[in-house]
């Protein structure tokens, strides 16, 4: 008798239960896709947080849903054009050392990848920070970081982070750029549980007005880049220095401000 009928029908067995485990897999998949999508419209504004990738947007999704705090700041307005805050936006360490060499702020950032950086305000508040989505527009972020304030005991948790950005100008031409910015905070801590609901106020609080710290950083270092050019410029190149395409960037930058004509180009 030959053996290439039971052959054959292992042969079709096995094929049938890699089908069914194919199938069984692509419907978990696109239950999981389903489960972990994101809404698109916070504070009414629409973000794509449907264009990020799915294994984000799944570690996303608790942390929208199920947030400790979630914040509104904005608008507002930066005296920079949007190539240069775009630029500022995509060189963490670049605009963190300008703000802290121009005593503006204490903060200090590191690349640690392509589209990620540690950041700190130098006052209690770090965290590692990465790039989901960019364009001309709008910027999502994921946060992992912690901090430990005056106000509240050290506390660590994740963020959401969703930036839309509009350039204005004003009756003379100048163009300045307009941000507004949704956060969602989860705390980490699981003893902070049971007082949640006296410390959401403050843990709010307190996510405020290190947003306000930032942009009020952004604001005055856009003011001194159009006051005091020089000194920017000097401190971009007192050793340790910038890297040099970072200093060919900022001295076309400064010469824009003053010379619109001259203005440099970020790509998104």
């Amino acid at each position: 008798m030959s053996s290439f009928r039971p052959v054959a029908r292992r042969a079709g067995l096995i094929g049938v239960v890699l089908t069914a485990g194919l199938a069984v897999l692509i419907s978990v998949g696109r239950t999981e896709a389903e489960r972990c999508s994101l809404p698109a419209h916070h504070a009414g504004v629409v973000f794509p947080l449907d264009q990020i990738e799915a294994t984000w947007s799944c570690r996303l999704e608790p942390i929208v849903t199920q947030y400790t705090t979630a914040n509104k700041v904005g608008l507002q307005r930066t005296p920079l054009p949007r190539s240069v805050f775009l630029y500022f936006l995509d060189h963490p360490a670049m605009a963190a050392m300008l703000v802290n060499r121009l005593d503006l702020g204490l903060y200090k950032a590191e690349q640690r990848g392509q589209g990620e950086f540690w950041a700190t305000d130098g006052e209690g508040t770090e965290g590692i920070v990465y790039s989901l989505f960019r364009d001309s527009a709008t910027r999502i972020y994921y946060v992992e970081g912690s901090h430990d304030g005056r106000f509240l005991p050290r506390v660590s948790g994740k963020a959401v982070v969703l930036l839309r950005l509009r350039p204005v100008s004003d009756n003379r031409g100048v163009e300045s750029i307009d941000s507004m910015m949704v956060t969602y905070l989860r705390l980490d801590n699981r003893f902070l549980s049971g007082m949640l609901s006296l410390l959401r106020p403050l843990i709010g609080n307190v996510v405020n007005r290190q947003l306000l710290k930032a942009f009020d950083a952004a604001r005055r270092l856009g003011r001194a880049m159009r006051e005091h050019p020089e000194q920017v410029l000097f401190e971009a190149t007192d050793p340790p220095a910038l890297p040099d395409d970072e200093v060919v960037f900022l001295k076309a930058a400064l010469a824009g401000l003053h010379n619109p004509v001259e203005s440099p180009h970020s790509t998104p």
